[in-house]
């Protein structure tokens, strides 16, 4: 794999940034593509994982309850290449490998800590709603 967009910051500022990256032939990536890639339950429990520091793969594999370990590897390169993830191989026998996530995934991580805050915070609305959805259902069939 191509390590050419290691120099992409992550974030960007302004519209300069974001033309000086188009400059450089850097297409952005359409956002719908982002969301797909990061909105799976694997993508998800990596990310939350490894916001707590750098966590090697057999604590992943134990970690995640019934990810293969091929669904795990192949999650990890693409997380990796997205540059969510940073893989740190250290020359020992066997090779010791860590992940950790980089600022772009603890950003995202505090935004999905935004949305599981305000799920527990409106599931007793959410609950209601979905009980008075499902009375007027049943009351119209009957």
């Amino acid at each position: 794999m191509s390590q050419g967009h290691t120099a992409v910051p992550d974030q960007l500022k302004t519209l300069d940034d974001a033309q000086a990256l188009l400059a450089q032939g850097i297409c952005p990536i359409p956002p719908r593509d982002i969301l797909d890639r990061i909105s799976g339950k694997w993508p998800i429990q990596i990310i939350v994982a490894a916001a707590n520091g750098p966590i090697r793969f057999t604590e992943l594999e134990r970690l995640i309850d019934g990810i293969s370990r091929r669904m795990l590897t192949l999650t990890l390169r693409n997380l990796e290449r997205d540059g969510l993830l940073e893989r740190t191989v250290y020359p020992t026998v066997p090779p010791k490998v860590e992940y950790q996530a980089t600022p772009m995934a603890l950003e995202l991580y505090e935004a999905m800590l935004t949305l599981t805050n305000w799920s527990h915070r409106h599931s007793a609305c959410v609950a209601a709603s979905r009980q008075r959805y499902d009375a007027r259902q049943a009351a119209a069939t009957a």
